[in-house]
Protein backbone atom coordinates (compact mmCIF):
# COMPACT_ATOMS: atom_id res chain seq x y z
CA UNK A 1 0.00 0.00 0.00
CA UNK A 2 1.36 3.44 -1.09
CA UNK A 3 2.48 5.66 1.77
CA UNK A 4 1.40 9.01 2.45
CA UNK A 5 3.93 11.52 0.96
CA UNK A 6 5.73 8.79 -1.02
CA UNK A 7 7.46 10.65 -4.00
CA UNK A 8 5.72 9.19 -7.38
CA UNK A 9 9.19 7.95 -9.20
CA UNK A 10 9.69 5.95 -6.79
CA UNK A 11 5.99 5.13 -6.28
CA UNK A 12 5.70 3.99 -9.55
CA UNK A 13 9.08 2.41 -10.02
CA UNK A 14 8.55 0.04 -7.23
CA UNK A 15 5.47 -0.87 -8.75
CA UNK A 16 7.19 -1.46 -12.18
CA UNK A 17 9.65 -4.12 -10.20
CA UNK A 18 7.22 -5.70 -8.51
CA UNK A 19 5.30 -6.61 -11.85
CA UNK A 20 8.60 -7.19 -13.81
CA UNK A 21 10.57 -10.50 -14.72
CA UNK A 22 13.83 -11.24 -12.86
CA UNK A 23 15.94 -10.88 -15.32
CA UNK A 24 14.61 -6.80 -16.48
CA UNK A 25 15.24 -6.03 -12.40
CA UNK A 26 18.78 -4.56 -12.66
CA UNK A 27 17.89 -2.06 -16.00
CA UNK A 28 15.16 -0.87 -13.74
CA UNK A 29 16.85 -0.08 -10.80
CA UNK A 30 19.25 2.02 -12.85
CA UNK A 31 16.67 4.60 -13.12
CA UNK A 32 17.40 5.10 -9.08
CA UNK A 33 20.65 7.02 -10.34
CA UNK A 34 18.68 9.61 -12.33
CA UNK A 35 15.87 9.98 -9.05
CA UNK A 36 18.83 10.51 -6.68
CA UNK A 37 20.77 12.93 -9.17
CA UNK A 38 17.53 15.02 -10.08
CA UNK A 39 18.62 18.85 -9.88
CA UNK A 40 15.51 20.25 -8.07
CA UNK A 41 16.18 18.37 -5.38
CA UNK A 42 17.68 19.52 -1.81
CA UNK A 43 19.03 17.86 1.26
CA UNK A 44 15.69 17.36 3.07
CA UNK A 45 14.24 15.93 -0.01
CA UNK A 46 17.14 14.02 -1.15
CA UNK A 47 16.73 12.02 2.27
CA UNK A 48 13.13 11.35 1.74
CA UNK A 49 13.34 9.89 -1.26
CA UNK A 50 15.99 7.60 0.05
CA UNK A 51 14.26 7.23 2.99
CA UNK A 52 10.98 5.75 0.42
CA UNK A 53 13.17 4.01 -1.53
CA UNK A 54 14.66 1.82 1.53
CA UNK A 55 10.99 1.38 2.67
CA UNK A 56 9.74 0.14 -0.93
CA UNK A 57 12.94 -2.28 -0.43
CA UNK A 58 14.66 -1.25 -3.59
CA UNK A 59 17.85 -0.87 -2.08
CA UNK A 60 17.60 -4.29 -0.71
CA UNK A 61 17.08 -5.12 -4.60
CA UNK A 62 20.14 -3.52 -5.60
CA UNK A 63 22.28 -5.70 -2.47
CA UNK A 64 20.27 -8.95 -3.92
CA UNK A 65 21.48 -8.13 -7.71
CA UNK A 66 24.84 -7.39 -6.78
CA UNK A 67 24.80 -11.22 -5.13
CA UNK A 68 24.16 -12.74 -8.27
CA UNK A 69 25.79 -13.71 -11.32
CA UNK A 70 27.38 -10.38 -12.85
CA UNK A 71 27.66 -12.43 -15.72
CA UNK A 72 24.64 -12.54 -16.67
CA UNK A 73 23.08 -8.79 -16.26
CA UNK A 74 22.64 -6.59 -18.63
CA UNK A 75 25.42 -4.83 -19.38
CA UNK A 76 27.09 -7.17 -17.15
CA UNK A 77 30.04 -5.34 -15.06
CA UNK A 78 28.81 -2.13 -16.14
CA UNK A 79 25.19 -2.48 -14.34
CA UNK A 80 27.18 -4.01 -11.50
CA UNK A 81 29.39 -1.04 -10.96
CA UNK A 82 26.80 1.23 -11.48
CA UNK A 83 24.42 -0.87 -9.13
CA UNK A 84 27.12 -0.56 -6.27
CA UNK A 85 27.03 3.50 -6.97
CA UNK A 86 23.59 3.21 -6.78
CA UNK A 87 23.35 1.18 -3.47
CA UNK A 88 26.24 3.14 -1.78
CA UNK A 89 24.32 6.33 -2.65
CA UNK A 90 21.06 5.39 -1.08
CA UNK A 91 22.85 4.40 1.89
CA UNK A 92 24.74 7.25 2.81
CA UNK A 93 21.84 9.91 4.41
CA UNK A 94 20.05 7.58 5.09
CA UNK A 95 18.48 7.14 9.00
CA UNK A 96 16.33 4.40 9.67
CA UNK A 97 14.06 5.04 12.11
CA UNK A 98 12.18 1.13 12.13
CA UNK A 99 14.39 -1.49 13.34
CA UNK A 100 17.57 0.10 13.10
CA UNK A 101 19.71 -2.24 14.41
CA UNK A 102 18.48 -4.30 10.99
CA UNK A 103 20.06 -1.77 8.92
CA UNK A 104 23.27 -1.09 10.77
CA UNK A 105 24.39 -4.57 12.11
CA UNK A 106 23.39 -6.56 9.22
CA UNK A 107 22.07 -4.66 5.76
CA UNK A 108 25.57 -2.44 6.10
CA UNK A 109 27.81 -4.92 6.29
CA UNK A 110 26.37 -7.44 4.17
CA UNK A 111 26.84 -4.37 1.46
CA UNK A 112 30.23 -4.09 2.25
CA UNK A 113 31.38 -7.21 1.36
CA UNK A 114 29.43 -7.62 -1.63
CA UNK A 115 30.71 -4.62 -2.83
CA UNK A 116 34.31 -6.30 -1.91
CA UNK A 117 33.78 -9.04 -3.55
CA UNK A 118 32.23 -7.05 -6.86
CA UNK A 119 36.00 -5.09 -6.67
CA UNK A 120 37.69 -8.81 -6.19
CA UNK A 121 35.86 -9.99 -9.31
CA UNK A 122 36.94 -7.12 -11.19
CA UNK A 123 40.33 -6.83 -10.65
CA UNK A 124 40.79 -10.42 -11.41
CA UNK A 125 38.80 -9.85 -14.74
CA UNK A 126 41.57 -6.97 -15.07
CA UNK A 127 44.23 -8.69 -14.47
CA UNK A 128 43.24 -11.39 -17.13
CA UNK A 129 42.11 -9.19 -19.68
CA UNK A 130 44.69 -8.08 -22.96
CA UNK A 131 43.16 -5.94 -24.93
CA UNK A 132 43.64 -2.19 -23.71
CA UNK A 133 39.79 -1.72 -24.22
CA UNK A 134 39.35 -4.49 -21.74
CA UNK A 135 41.86 -3.20 -19.13
CA UNK A 136 40.43 0.28 -19.50
CA UNK A 137 36.78 -0.53 -18.95
CA UNK A 138 37.62 -2.97 -16.03
CA UNK A 139 39.98 -0.29 -14.27
CA UNK A 140 36.86 2.16 -14.99
CA UNK A 141 34.95 -0.43 -13.07
CA UNK A 142 37.05 -0.91 -10.35
CA UNK A 143 37.60 2.20 -9.84
CA UNK A 144 34.09 2.80 -9.26
CA UNK A 145 33.10 -0.27 -7.12
CA UNK A 146 36.09 1.05 -5.09
CA UNK A 147 34.36 4.92 -4.97
CA UNK A 148 31.00 3.78 -4.05
CA UNK A 149 33.01 1.78 -1.06
CA UNK A 150 35.00 4.81 -0.10
CA UNK A 151 31.40 6.99 -0.29
CA UNK A 152 29.64 4.39 2.10
CA UNK A 153 31.91 4.24 4.95
CA UNK A 154 32.65 8.22 4.68
CA UNK A 155 29.05 7.91 5.68
CA UNK A 156 28.57 5.89 8.22
CA UNK A 157 32.05 5.81 9.89
CA UNK A 158 31.86 2.57 11.93
CA UNK A 159 31.95 0.52 8.40
CA UNK A 160 36.25 1.58 8.51
CA UNK A 161 36.87 -1.23 10.52
CA UNK A 162 34.48 -3.63 8.98
CA UNK A 163 36.18 -2.65 5.79
CA UNK A 164 39.68 -2.96 6.91
CA UNK A 165 39.12 -6.63 8.83
CA UNK A 166 37.22 -8.16 5.84
CA UNK A 167 39.53 -10.78 4.16
CA UNK A 168 38.60 -9.57 0.77
CA UNK A 169 39.86 -6.07 1.62
CA UNK A 170 43.45 -7.99 2.20
CA UNK A 171 42.78 -9.89 -0.79
CA UNK A 172 42.25 -7.09 -3.21
CA UNK A 173 45.59 -5.03 -1.25
CA UNK A 174 47.82 -7.94 -1.66
CA UNK A 175 48.68 -7.61 -5.15
CA UNK A 176 51.33 -7.48 -7.81
CA UNK A 177 49.08 -5.41 -10.33
CA UNK A 178 50.15 -1.47 -10.01
CA UNK A 179 47.00 0.39 -10.99
CA UNK A 180 44.75 -1.53 -8.70
CA UNK A 181 47.40 -1.84 -5.97
CA UNK A 182 47.52 1.99 -5.94
CA UNK A 183 44.10 2.47 -5.99
CA UNK A 184 43.69 0.15 -2.99
CA UNK A 185 46.38 2.13 -0.77
CA UNK A 186 44.28 5.09 -1.96
CA UNK A 187 41.19 3.47 -0.07
CA UNK A 188 43.23 2.29 2.76
CA UNK A 189 44.52 6.29 3.07
CA UNK A 190 40.43 7.49 3.03
CA UNK A 191 40.17 4.83 5.72
CA UNK A 192 42.36 6.30 7.68
CA UNK A 193 41.96 10.33 7.24
CA UNK A 194 38.16 9.45 8.17
CA UNK A 195 38.82 7.08 11.10
CA UNK A 196 42.55 7.79 12.47
CA UNK A 197 42.53 5.06 15.20
CA UNK A 198 40.84 2.70 13.24
CA UNK A 199 44.33 0.40 13.04
CA UNK A 200 44.44 0.14 16.98
CA UNK A 201 40.41 -1.08 16.60
CA UNK A 202 41.19 -4.20 14.94
CA UNK A 203 43.36 -7.40 15.34
CA UNK A 204 46.70 -7.57 15.81
CA UNK A 205 47.01 -10.28 13.01
CA UNK A 206 44.81 -7.78 10.35
CA UNK A 207 46.89 -5.20 11.33
CA UNK A 208 50.40 -6.65 10.67
CA UNK A 209 49.24 -7.96 7.31
CA UNK A 210 48.50 -4.27 6.37
CA UNK A 211 51.58 -3.22 7.60
CA UNK A 212 53.78 -5.76 5.99
CA UNK A 213 52.04 -5.54 2.60
CA UNK A 214 53.17 -2.08 2.82
CA UNK A 215 56.68 -2.56 3.49
CA UNK A 216 56.82 -6.08 0.86
CA UNK A 217 55.48 -3.15 -1.42
CA UNK A 218 57.84 -0.55 -0.83
CA UNK A 219 60.48 -3.16 -1.07
CA UNK A 220 59.99 -5.72 -3.80
CA UNK A 221 59.08 -2.80 -6.58
CA UNK A 222 60.41 0.07 -7.80
CA UNK A 223 57.45 1.62 -9.37
CA UNK A 224 57.37 5.39 -7.90
CA UNK A 225 53.94 5.93 -7.78
CA UNK A 226 53.46 2.70 -5.73
CA UNK A 227 56.56 3.38 -3.35
CA UNK A 228 54.29 7.52 -2.76
CA UNK A 229 51.79 5.93 -2.20
CA UNK A 230 53.00 2.98 0.58
CA UNK A 231 55.23 6.14 2.14
CA UNK A 232 52.63 8.32 2.33
CA UNK A 233 50.45 5.46 4.04
CA UNK A 234 53.10 4.60 6.69
CA UNK A 235 53.95 8.61 7.16
CA UNK A 236 50.09 8.87 8.23
CA UNK A 237 49.75 6.27 10.10
CA UNK A 238 53.20 7.13 11.97
CA UNK A 239 51.48 10.41 12.75
CA UNK A 240 47.90 9.76 13.73
CA UNK A 241 49.13 5.96 15.48
CA UNK A 242 52.13 7.27 17.89
CA UNK A 243 51.55 4.04 19.63
CA UNK A 244 52.47 2.28 16.04
CA UNK A 245 55.77 3.65 15.44
CA UNK A 246 57.38 1.36 18.22
CA UNK A 247 55.96 -1.54 16.25
CA UNK A 248 57.80 0.19 12.84
CA UNK A 249 61.68 -0.14 14.58
CA UNK A 250 61.33 -3.60 16.43
CA UNK A 251 58.95 -5.54 13.48
CA UNK A 252 60.81 -3.42 10.24
CA UNK A 253 64.58 -3.16 11.44
CA UNK A 254 65.74 -2.80 8.17
CA UNK A 255 62.92 0.13 7.11
CA UNK A 256 64.84 2.82 7.28
CA UNK A 257 67.80 1.40 5.29
CA UNK A 258 65.38 0.82 2.57
CA UNK A 259 63.69 4.26 2.27
CA UNK A 260 67.17 6.14 2.39
CA UNK A 261 68.75 3.88 0.08
CA UNK A 262 65.84 2.92 -2.07
CA UNK A 263 63.67 5.77 -2.66
CA UNK A 264 66.01 8.62 -1.71
CA UNK A 265 65.03 11.30 -4.79
CA UNK A 266 62.16 9.63 -6.37
CA UNK A 267 60.18 12.50 -6.11
CA UNK A 268 58.77 12.09 -2.47
CA UNK A 269 62.04 13.13 -0.61
CA UNK A 270 59.55 15.51 1.95
CA UNK A 271 57.50 12.38 2.94
CA UNK A 272 60.42 10.31 3.40
CA UNK A 273 62.28 12.43 5.72
CA UNK A 274 59.84 12.65 7.92
CA UNK A 275 59.07 9.22 8.39
CA UNK A 276 62.60 8.53 8.70
CA UNK A 277 62.64 11.48 11.94
CA UNK A 278 59.77 9.79 13.36
CA UNK A 279 61.56 6.65 13.87
CA UNK A 280 64.65 8.14 14.79
CA UNK A 281 62.76 9.83 17.72
CA UNK A 282 61.07 6.63 18.34
CA UNK A 283 64.69 4.83 18.27
CA UNK A 284 66.19 7.53 20.61
CA UNK A 285 63.52 7.63 23.03
CA UNK A 286 63.28 3.64 22.79
CA UNK A 287 66.53 3.52 24.08
CA UNK A 288 66.79 6.00 26.91
CA UNK A 289 63.59 4.28 28.25
CA UNK A 290 65.27 0.97 27.71
CA UNK A 291 68.15 1.85 30.19
CA UNK A 292 65.54 4.05 32.50
CA UNK A 293 63.89 0.34 32.42
CA UNK A 294 67.25 -1.40 33.39
CA UNK A 295 67.99 1.28 36.31
CA UNK A 296 64.36 0.62 37.37
CA UNK A 297 64.85 -3.24 37.22
CA UNK A 298 68.30 -3.11 38.79
CA UNK A 299 66.23 -1.18 41.86
CA UNK A 300 63.79 -3.59 42.15
CA UNK A 301 66.09 -6.74 41.95
CA UNK A 302 68.03 -4.83 44.61
CA UNK A 303 65.44 -4.64 46.95
CA UNK A 304 64.30 -7.50 46.57
CA UNK A 305 67.35 -9.33 47.30
CA UNK A 306 67.26 -7.33 50.22
CA UNK A 307 64.00 -8.26 51.49
CA UNK A 308 64.65 -11.92 51.13
CA UNK A 309 67.86 -11.41 53.25
CA UNK A 310 66.32 -9.64 55.56
CA UNK A 311 63.43 -12.34 55.86
CA UNK A 312 65.73 -15.29 56.05
CA UNK A 313 67.80 -13.40 58.66
CA UNK A 314 64.47 -13.18 60.99
CA UNK A 315 63.23 -16.23 60.35
CA UNK A 316 67.40 -17.62 61.52
CA UNK A 317 66.43 -17.76 64.97
CA UNK A 318 63.38 -20.04 64.40
CA UNK A 319 64.62 -22.01 62.15
CA UNK A 320 67.98 -23.09 64.86
CA UNK A 321 65.48 -23.67 67.55
CA UNK A 322 63.79 -26.14 64.87
CA UNK A 323 66.90 -27.62 63.90
CA UNK A 324 67.78 -28.60 67.95
CA UNK A 325 64.23 -29.68 68.71
CA UNK A 326 64.15 -31.98 65.86
CA UNK A 327 67.98 -33.16 66.88
CA UNK A 328 67.18 -33.32 70.44
CA UNK A 329 63.99 -35.63 69.45
CA UNK A 330 66.26 -37.64 67.46
CA UNK A 331 68.28 -38.31 70.37
CA UNK A 332 65.76 -39.03 72.18
CA UNK A 333 64.29 -41.78 70.49
CA UNK A 334 67.89 -43.10 69.38
CA UNK A 335 68.17 -43.61 73.64
CA UNK A 336 64.53 -44.77 73.90
CA UNK A 337 65.75 -47.68 71.19
CA UNK A 338 69.01 -47.97 72.91
CA UNK A 339 67.04 -48.72 76.43
CA UNK A 340 64.35 -50.57 74.75
CA UNK A 341 67.16 -53.08 73.03
CA UNK A 342 69.15 -53.09 76.45
CA UNK A 343 65.94 -54.31 78.49
CA UNK A 344 65.44 -57.14 75.78
CA UNK A 345 68.61 -58.35 75.86
CA UNK A 346 68.38 -58.38 79.50
CA UNK A 347 64.82 -60.39 79.65
CA UNK A 348 65.98 -62.54 77.11
CA UNK A 349 69.03 -63.17 79.23
CA UNK A 350 66.79 -63.89 82.40
CA UNK A 351 64.25 -66.09 80.54
CA UNK A 352 67.47 -68.02 79.17
CA UNK A 353 68.55 -68.20 82.95
CA UNK A 354 64.99 -69.60 83.77
CA UNK A 355 65.00 -72.09 81.23
CA UNK A 356 68.25 -73.54 82.60
CA UNK A 357 67.41 -73.38 86.08
CA UNK A 358 63.88 -75.41 85.46
CA UNK A 359 66.25 -77.83 83.28
CA UNK A 360 68.50 -78.27 86.02
CA UNK A 361 65.73 -78.94 88.83
CA UNK A 362 63.91 -81.29 86.63
CA UNK A 363 67.28 -82.89 86.23
CA UNK A 364 67.78 -83.31 89.51
CA UNK A 365 64.48 -83.82 90.61
CA UNK A 366 64.31 -87.53 87.69
CA UNK A 367 67.65 -88.76 89.78
CA UNK A 368 66.24 -88.56 92.69
CA UNK A 369 63.38 -90.03 91.73
CA UNK A 370 65.33 -92.80 90.03
CA UNK A 371 66.99 -93.54 93.36
CA UNK A 372 63.63 -93.77 94.58
CA UNK A 373 62.60 -96.22 92.11
CA UNK A 374 63.38 -99.59 92.11
CA UNK A 375 65.45 -100.87 89.36
CA UNK A 376 62.55 -103.15 88.31
CA UNK A 377 60.20 -100.08 87.57
CA UNK A 378 62.73 -97.66 86.13
CA UNK A 379 61.55 -98.54 82.54
CA UNK A 380 57.77 -98.01 83.28
CA UNK A 381 58.45 -94.87 85.07
CA UNK A 382 60.30 -93.35 82.31
CA UNK A 383 57.50 -94.37 79.46
CA UNK A 384 54.71 -92.57 81.70
CA UNK A 385 57.33 -89.48 81.83
CA UNK A 386 57.74 -89.58 78.41
CA UNK A 387 54.06 -89.76 77.60
CA UNK A 388 53.09 -87.32 79.73
CA UNK A 389 55.73 -84.96 78.42
CA UNK A 390 54.18 -86.00 75.00
CA UNK A 391 50.85 -85.14 76.21
CA UNK A 392 52.28 -81.69 77.83
CA UNK A 393 53.92 -80.77 74.22
CA UNK A 394 51.06 -81.94 72.16
CA UNK A 395 48.66 -79.78 74.04
CA UNK A 396 50.47 -76.39 74.06
CA UNK A 397 50.99 -77.03 70.42
CA UNK A 398 46.83 -77.47 69.94
CA UNK A 399 46.47 -74.51 71.64
CA UNK A 400 49.05 -72.31 69.29
CA UNK A 401 47.59 -73.80 66.46
CA UNK A 402 44.24 -73.34 67.69
CA UNK A 403 44.71 -69.58 69.03
CA UNK A 404 46.67 -68.68 65.27
CA UNK A 405 43.76 -70.41 63.63
CA UNK A 406 41.31 -68.46 65.45
CA UNK A 407 43.05 -65.09 64.80
CA UNK A 408 43.69 -65.84 60.97
CA UNK A 409 39.72 -66.86 60.84
CA UNK A 410 38.51 -63.60 63.03
CA UNK A 411 37.90 -61.37 60.34
CA UNK A 412 36.48 -64.32 57.92
CA UNK A 413 34.06 -65.07 61.04
CA UNK A 414 33.01 -61.40 61.38
CA UNK A 415 32.06 -61.17 57.43
CA UNK A 416 30.16 -64.52 57.75
CA UNK A 417 28.07 -62.98 60.63
CA UNK A 418 28.03 -60.01 58.82
CA UNK A 419 26.66 -61.71 55.84
CA UNK A 420 23.98 -63.65 57.88
CA UNK A 421 22.61 -60.23 59.25
CA UNK A 422 22.31 -59.08 55.66
CA UNK A 423 20.88 -62.18 53.85
CA UNK A 424 18.31 -62.34 57.11
CA UNK A 425 17.40 -58.30 56.71
CA UNK A 426 17.32 -59.16 52.98
CA UNK A 427 14.76 -61.93 53.61
CA UNK A 428 12.62 -59.94 56.07
CA UNK A 429 12.49 -57.09 53.52
CA UNK A 430 11.52 -59.53 50.29
CA UNK A 431 8.81 -61.45 52.62
CA UNK A 432 7.32 -57.76 53.83
CA UNK A 433 7.29 -56.48 49.89
CA UNK A 434 5.47 -59.80 48.77
CA UNK A 435 2.62 -59.52 51.78
CA UNK A 436 2.22 -55.83 50.41
CA UNK A 437 2.05 -57.00 46.98
CA UNK A 438 -1.19 -55.92 45.87
CA UNK A 439 -3.50 -58.73 43.39
CA UNK A 440 -3.08 -59.40 40.13
CA UNK A 441 -5.70 -57.11 38.16
CA UNK A 442 -9.14 -59.02 37.09
CA UNK A 443 -9.18 -60.11 33.61
CA UNK A 444 -12.07 -60.17 32.24
CA UNK A 445 -13.05 -63.97 30.93
CA UNK A 446 -13.19 -65.44 27.50
CA UNK A 447 -16.62 -64.93 26.22
CA UNK A 448 -18.77 -67.99 25.47
CA UNK A 449 -20.04 -69.46 22.29
CA UNK A 450 -23.79 -70.11 21.64
CA UNK A 451 -23.31 -73.93 22.13
CA UNK A 452 -21.62 -73.42 25.75
CA UNK A 453 -24.04 -71.09 26.68
CA UNK A 454 -27.02 -73.26 25.68
CA UNK A 455 -25.56 -75.85 27.45
CA UNK A 456 -24.76 -73.93 31.03
CA UNK A 457 -28.72 -72.90 30.83
CA UNK A 458 -29.62 -76.60 30.33
CA UNK A 459 -27.25 -77.71 34.13
CA UNK A 460 -28.83 -74.46 35.47
CA UNK A 461 -32.38 -75.66 34.84
CA UNK A 462 -32.01 -79.03 35.59
CA UNK A 463 -30.72 -78.06 38.99
CA UNK A 464 -33.33 -75.75 39.72
CA UNK A 465 -35.96 -79.01 38.90
CA UNK A 466 -33.74 -80.93 41.28
CA UNK A 467 -33.64 -78.34 44.48
CA UNK A 468 -36.63 -76.61 44.08
CA UNK A 469 -36.66 -73.40 46.72
CA UNK A 470 -39.06 -72.75 49.55
CA UNK A 471 -41.38 -70.10 49.41
CA UNK A 472 -41.40 -67.56 52.06
CA UNK A 473 -44.10 -65.32 53.09
CA UNK A 474 -43.49 -61.50 53.90
CA UNK A 475 -44.29 -61.19 57.03
CA UNK A 476 -41.50 -64.57 57.76
CA UNK A 477 -39.15 -62.26 55.78
CA UNK A 478 -39.74 -59.77 58.71
CA UNK A 479 -39.23 -61.73 61.65
CA UNK A 480 -36.45 -63.28 60.52
CA UNK A 481 -34.65 -59.89 59.71
CA UNK A 482 -35.80 -58.46 63.12
CA UNK A 483 -34.22 -61.11 65.00
CA UNK A 484 -30.91 -61.18 63.46
CA UNK A 485 -31.35 -57.36 63.96
CA UNK A 486 -31.61 -58.25 67.66
CA UNK A 487 -29.26 -60.67 67.41
CA UNK A 488 -26.47 -58.24 65.68
CA UNK A 489 -27.27 -55.53 68.54
CA UNK A 490 -26.50 -58.17 71.57
CA UNK A 491 -23.28 -59.60 69.97
CA UNK A 492 -21.99 -55.74 69.61
CA UNK A 493 -22.76 -55.16 73.53
CA UNK A 494 -21.34 -58.04 74.80
CA UNK A 495 -17.69 -57.43 72.62
CA UNK A 496 -17.90 -53.68 73.81
CA UNK A 497 -18.81 -54.91 77.29
CA UNK A 498 -15.65 -58.14 76.92
CA UNK A 499 -13.50 -55.12 75.62
CA UNK A 500 -13.75 -53.00 78.58
CA UNK A 501 -13.56 -55.52 80.87
CA UNK A 502 -10.18 -56.88 79.51
CA UNK A 503 -8.84 -53.35 79.38
CA UNK A 504 -9.66 -52.94 83.19
CA UNK A 505 -8.10 -57.09 83.66
CA UNK A 506 -4.76 -55.66 81.67
CA UNK A 507 -5.01 -52.19 84.25
CA UNK A 508 -4.65 -54.16 87.01
CA UNK A 509 -2.10 -56.34 86.01
CA UNK A 510 0.05 -53.98 85.37
CA UNK A 511 -0.90 -52.74 88.74
CA UNK A 512 0.37 -55.89 89.98
CA UNK A 513 3.23 -55.99 88.17
CA UNK A 514 4.24 -52.46 89.51
CA UNK A 515 3.96 -53.13 93.10
CA UNK A 516 5.75 -56.73 92.92
CA UNK A 517 8.33 -54.90 91.25
CA UNK A 518 8.67 -51.96 93.94
CA UNK A 519 8.46 -55.29 96.68
CA UNK A 520 11.09 -57.31 95.29
CA UNK A 521 13.64 -54.21 95.04
CA UNK A 522 12.39 -52.27 98.23
CA UNK A 523 15.10 -52.36 101.00
CA UNK A 524 14.19 -53.64 104.65
CA UNK A 525 12.46 -52.36 107.52
CA UNK A 526 15.67 -51.24 108.79
CA UNK A 527 16.97 -49.72 106.00
CA UNK A 528 13.85 -47.91 104.72
CA UNK A 529 13.43 -44.15 104.69
CA UNK A 530 10.57 -41.87 103.90
CA UNK A 531 12.34 -41.28 100.26
CA UNK A 532 11.75 -44.73 100.29
CA UNK A 533 8.07 -44.68 101.34
CA UNK A 534 6.94 -42.51 98.85
CA UNK A 535 7.63 -44.50 96.07
CA UNK A 536 4.49 -46.62 97.50
CA UNK A 537 2.63 -43.31 98.35
CA UNK A 538 2.84 -41.79 94.76
CA UNK A 539 2.25 -43.44 91.73
CA UNK A 540 4.17 -41.22 88.99
CA UNK A 541 8.23 -42.09 90.94
CA UNK A 542 7.70 -45.72 89.60
CA UNK A 543 6.15 -44.68 85.88
CA UNK A 544 8.90 -42.32 85.81
CA UNK A 545 11.68 -44.70 87.22
CA UNK A 546 10.69 -47.25 84.55
CA UNK A 547 10.55 -44.42 82.19
CA UNK A 548 14.02 -43.67 82.61
CA UNK A 549 14.87 -47.10 82.34
CA UNK A 550 13.42 -47.64 79.36
CA UNK A 551 15.09 -44.29 77.82
CA UNK A 552 18.36 -45.71 78.80
CA UNK A 553 17.55 -48.78 77.25
CA UNK A 554 16.48 -47.44 73.87
CA UNK A 555 19.71 -44.77 73.89
CA UNK A 556 22.03 -48.07 74.41
CA UNK A 557 19.90 -49.74 71.28
CA UNK A 558 20.29 -46.75 69.07
CA UNK A 559 24.61 -46.59 69.86
CA UNK A 560 24.86 -50.91 68.42
CA UNK A 561 26.44 -50.66 65.40
CA UNK A 562 24.62 -50.80 62.21
CA UNK A 563 24.95 -54.70 61.20
CA UNK A 564 23.14 -55.39 64.25
CA UNK A 565 20.16 -52.90 63.56
CA UNK A 566 20.12 -54.01 59.63
CA UNK A 567 17.36 -56.28 60.63
CA UNK A 568 14.87 -53.54 61.66
CA UNK A 569 15.32 -51.59 59.15
CA UNK A 570 12.17 -54.08 57.40
CA UNK A 571 10.47 -54.47 60.39
CA UNK A 572 7.15 -53.03 60.94
CA UNK A 573 7.13 -49.20 62.68
CA UNK A 574 5.39 -50.84 65.78
CA UNK A 575 7.22 -53.95 66.31
CA UNK A 576 10.67 -53.08 68.53
CA UNK A 577 13.34 -55.94 68.77
CA UNK A 578 13.38 -58.34 71.88
CA UNK A 579 17.25 -58.59 72.26
CA UNK A 580 16.99 -54.51 71.67
CA UNK A 581 15.06 -53.65 74.77
CA UNK A 582 15.17 -56.04 77.76
CA UNK A 583 12.73 -53.98 79.59
CA UNK A 584 9.03 -55.93 80.48
CA UNK A 585 6.77 -52.44 79.46
CA UNK A 586 3.72 -54.24 80.19
CA UNK A 587 5.04 -53.65 83.85
CA UNK A 588 4.70 -50.59 83.49
CA UNK A 589 1.60 -49.17 85.10
CA UNK A 590 0.40 -46.05 83.54
CA UNK A 591 -3.63 -45.93 84.32
CA UNK A 592 -6.93 -47.15 83.89
CA UNK A 593 -10.47 -47.35 85.30
CA UNK A 594 -11.12 -49.50 88.38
Amino acid sequence: FPMAGTDPQVLALAAQITESREQDIPLLLLKLKGILSSPSLGCKESNKIKQDIYDYGLTQYCLLVLKRDHSQLHGAWATAAQLAEILSHCCVGLEVKDDPEEFYKKFLPSAIDSLLVLGKRLQARFIRAIKDKEKQDFLHWFQTVTDAICWLFGGHIQLAACVLQNDRFLQLLITDDVETAIIMMSVLHNILRINSSVLLQVEEETLHCVLDELVYKLSSTTNPAVGSAATKLLLLVAKFCKQLVQLFTARYKGLKGLLSKQWTGKGFDREINQLLDLLHLEQSSGRGEMQKQHQAACIIQAAWRGFQTRKRLKKLPQAVITLQRSFRAKREQELQHLTKQKEDESLKLQMQLQRQRAMRLFHERQLALLEVVHASQVNKYMQEMEEKSALTIQRFWRGYRARRIFHQQKQSLKEYKAAIIIQRAACKFLEKRRKRRLLSPWKEPKGLTDEQRLALQQKVDDYIKLHPASQMSEETSKELHMQAQAKLAQFLLRSRLDHRAAQRREALLAQVNTDVELLMNAPGLAETTEKDLGAFMSRSIPVATKARQTHNTMLKYARWPWWKKLGDEFMEDDVIPDDAINTELETLFIGGRK
